[in-house]
């Protein structure tokens, strides 16, 4: 892993960047006096552009929210250490003299073992209901909210779900607050204005401005990863502020940045409002978000897979596993299968089945379509409520390792690979239990088309185009069988270690 690491907008800071100044020096001369004079002319009107008016309309209903919560809680998370005597308290009195923002705030590590983490929010409803990240409030133990006019109220908790990471708080003013409007994500592209409004590092209310960079990112946090990335600028205290349009409307809450160090360097990433809007409205209502479980561990199709299996396109879900006795199993799905659509929605991806099914509440039955042997099977499941990481991709690390005294007693040149029958000794050698079936990958010739898909010495086939084979010779005729078809690719379902995944390898030369 790289020294960058993806970190949410309230994790603890690590460094503080400084003010660098550039200076450029010019030859004198009677031409570069000219472009001087025309440089430092006033630009025409119409070549500025402001941001006031949205500002005024929206700056009002953004707040701060500072979270008490047990020490241990927030290890590693955005804890408050800019109070007085903190190892930044030399820097801000740079800026600020002896009226340190944060002098307010309670030190870092009290007696009691609490901490302080700071986040933001917006209001959605003059009564007082705010929108902001579910890692805001989630271990809270105190909720404060302070508005853009410095009143202060406690927060109640009105509900949250992790999996969007979204939560409405609710506070009560006694009097009507300003709000500001949801906005169609949507209809955001690539290079479209945008400002981000949030308290970071709890200065106060600020707002950046930059462009939408990108959508659709996929941060590997969970099945509703479509973020929007945005360059405008985003800091720690950011979560759950507004990102808004340039009509001044909420098209995302701030939510995450990418850093090398842990401040902002111009790669943000919010939660579309489109998303947001719909789960925010469940929420507001205090109804508990619950999401569907499947049971079944997946990967992609690769170019190799699909080959194999006969399919015309790279697309599908492909079900590594079924957990036994889960939905998957009760439903009929097999290992090998590959899952093109659910509920009359097509799956392109495992990313596309993630969300399909934690869209689904327990108890929900939809249609389920697999590609099996060559053809469309249609199933019906529903969905029940489980642990998530069954839903997961399956992990295509390295695992259980083979000794070099392994003799392949079969192998396949085109391939790269020999192989082996689990004998008793082999068992008793390696750990493998009685319950397994398969043969043993003995050698793996480097440069060939095993080792290039990834196939290591110790893994296990389980079976060869999802036919069972339970030894050396089973394999062989499998693979032969394969190449007379005219197949590009064969398919080897692979245990290794506690994990098992298909690996599509293509015939190479001999």
């Amino acid at each position: 892993m790289s020294n960058q690491s993806l970190i949410t907008s309230r994790m603890r800071v690590t460094a503080l960047a400084g003010v660098a100044l550039l200076a450029v020096s010019l030859a004198a001369g009677a031409a570069l006096t000219a472009g001087a004079n025309a440089a430092n002319a006033p630009p025409a009107a119409q070549d500025m552009h402001s941001y006031a008016d949205i500002v005024a309309a929206d700056k009002p209903a953004v707040v701060t929210i500072i979270t008490k919560m047990k020490a241990q809680d927030v290890s590693g998370a955005d804890q408050q250490q800019f109070g007085s005597n903190s190892p930044y308290d030399d820097f801000f009195r740079q800026f600020f003299g002896d009226q340190n923002p944060f002098s307010h705030l309670p030190q870092q590590r009290q007696p009691s073992q609490t901490a302080i983490a700071l986040g933001s929010g917006f209001i959605v409803s003059p009564d007082g209901l705010i929108v902001t990240n579910n890692h805001v409030v989630s271990d809270a133990t105190e909720i404060q909210v302070t508005l853009d006019d410095g009143h202060q109220y406690k927060g109640t908790l009105v509900g949250r779900d992790d999996k969007n990471d979204l939560a409405v708080v609710h506070i009560d003013a006694g009097k009507p607050l300003p709000t500001v409007a949801w906005g169609d994500s949507d209809k955001l592209r690539a290079g479209d204005a945008v400002l981000a409004i949030g308290n970071p590092f709890g200065i106060g209310t600020t707002v950046t401005s930059g462009i939408v960079s990108a959508r659709g990112r996929d941060l590997h946090n969970g099945p509703y990863d479509d973020f929007i990335q945005v360059d405008a600028a985003i800091n720690h205290g950011n979560s759950g502020g507004p990102l808004v349009d340039a009509q001044g409307k909420v098209v995302g809450i701030n939510t995450a940045i990418y850093s090398p160090n842990g401040g902002n360097v111009g790669v943000g990433f919010a939660i579309p409002s489109d998303q947001a809007q719909a789960v925010v409205a469940r929420l507001e209502t205090g109804a508990r978000i619950e999401h569907g479980y499947i049971g079944v561990e997946i990967q992609p199709v690769t170019k190799d897979v699909a080959d194999a299996i006969g399919l015309n396109a790279e697309s599908g879900a492909l079900v590594a596993k079924v957990i036994d006795g889960s939905p998957a199993a009760k439903a009929g799905l097999k290992s090998g299968d590959v899952v093109t659509g659910l509920g009359g929605k097509a799956v392109a991806s495992p990313k596309d089945l993630s969300r399909l099914v934690a869209d689904m509440a327990p108890g929900d039955k939809a249609g389920i379509t697999v590609w099996r042997q060559g053809k469309p099977l249609d199933l019906i499941i529903a969905a029940g409520k489980g642990a998530d990481e069954n839903q997961a991709p399956v992990d295509n690390g390295a695992g259980n390792g083979a000794q070099p005294g392994l003799a392949a007693q079969s192998t396949d040149a085109r391939l790269g690979i020999g192989l082996a029958g689990l004998t008793p000794a082999i068992r008793r050698h390696f750990g493998i239990d009685q319950s397994v079936e398969g043969v043993i990958v003995a050698q793996v010739a480097s440069g060939k088309p095993a080792a290039d898909s990834g196939i290591e010495r110790g893994d296990i086939i389980v079976s060869i185009n999802q036919q069972p084979v339970t030894s050396a010779g089973d394999a062989m005729k499998e693979l032969k069988a394969a190449e007379k078809a005219g197949r590009k690719s064969v398919l080897l379902q692979v245990e290794r270690g506690d994990g098992e995944m298909f690996v599509g390898v293509p015939f190479g030369n001999a």
